[in-house]
């Protein structure tokens, strides 16, 4: 690439094709040019290797020995693992008919791409679309909203955290922070991906509108709750646990949820001298102590009375 084109880092380009020659062919081109390469040889596989492998690109064939190019693009855009701004484009050794190409585009495709290549031409349209590609990562990574569920996240949360911490730090009033997510096994269920927007509904419904609500990992939503103390911390995560408990999250596949809560409470901000970044990751660590002690108490305190957090003595 250029040194204009370059993108920050070595663009990630998924190759899936089941003739070993078609793939070296295409990564002849790609290599020099800077990108590094997975290889696919057929449409599950492909899947597999999106979803792990988190590419900046992917070339498809249209006639894999298992899934069509086109399901498999498909199916990648109904992916939440997979960038949506990710190019998928679509090679094919035959002449395409209108309603093909339709179809291709209809699934997610950005382009196709006819057997044999033009090298030259291809390298130019890529830099194009991974140029894109990488700026709507950049314009992503600084957002202050979850992408996945509309809700904040970690960026937004820590902003809204500041924000509401000065409102209470002002007034002298309560300020809490709870931390929500399944227990260890379930976190590491590839299922839990079918949930997530399921479980940010819940969380949307049962939240009050005064409250910060986000994502900061899969399946872990953060609650920032002004004018809240430590009781009602409590009673705010017993609700949306039983909130998620009675939610029918997943009726094509039933999830066996069970939902853990950590929380942190300052019940004079001002008195207290605690950072609002500090409640939030006290109702972490509470979290986590809850998922390294399966059968353990579902809904769990940050430390012990009187004990301090990092971040005490806080002014805004």
């Amino acid at each position: 690439m250029t040194e204009e084109s370059a993108p920050s880092r070595p663009p990630l380009a998924l190759i899936a094709n089941d003739h070993e020659w078609s793939i070296r062919s295409l990564e002849s081109i790609l290599a020099p040019d800077g990108y590094a390469i997975l290889r696919a040889f057929s449409g599950q596989q492909a899947i597999e290797l999106a979803r792990e492998g988190g590419p900046d690109l992917m070339i498809i064939d249209a006639n894999l020995p298992d899934v069509r190019g086109v399901d498999v693009c498909r199916i990648l855009r109904q992916e939440p693992r997979v960038s949506s701004s990710a190019p998928i484009l679509i090679t094919t050794a035959g002449r395409l008919t209108r309603p093909q190409r339709f179809e291709g585009l209809s699934a997610g495709a950005w382009d196709f791409l006819s057997l044999p290549l033009d090298a030259e031409e291809l390298l130019l349209k890529l830099r194009v679309y991974i140029k894109l590609k990488f700026e709507s990562d950049r314009v992503r990574e600084e957002s202050l909203v979850d992408p996945l569920t509309g809700l904040y996240n970690l960026r937004g949360l820590m902003r809204r955290a500041r924000e509401l911490g000065q409102d209470a730090y002002r007034h002298g009033r309560a300020l809490a922070c709870v931390a929500f997510a399944p227990d260890s096994m379930a976190s590491e269920d590839d299922r839990l991906w079918t949930a997530v927007d399921r479980l940010a509904e819940v969380f949307k419904a049962s939240g009050r509108v005064s409250d910060a609500i986000g994502r900061v990992r899969l399946g872990e939503f953060v609650v920032i709750a002004p004018g809240t103390d430590d009781n009602g911390a409590r009673k705010l995560a017993q609700r949306l646990v039983s909130a998620v408990e009675a939610s029918e999250l997943d009726t094509s596949e039933p999830l066996d949820l069970a939902l853990l809560a950590g929380y942190d409470a300052a019940t004079d901000l001002r008195e207290a001298g605690t950072q609002p970044a500090a409640l939030l990751a006290g109702a972490t660590t509470a979290l986590r102590q809850s998922q390294a002690e399966p059968g353990g108490a579902a809904i769990r305190r940050y430390g012990g009375e009187g004990e301090s957090r990092p971040g005490d003595n806080y002014k805004p």
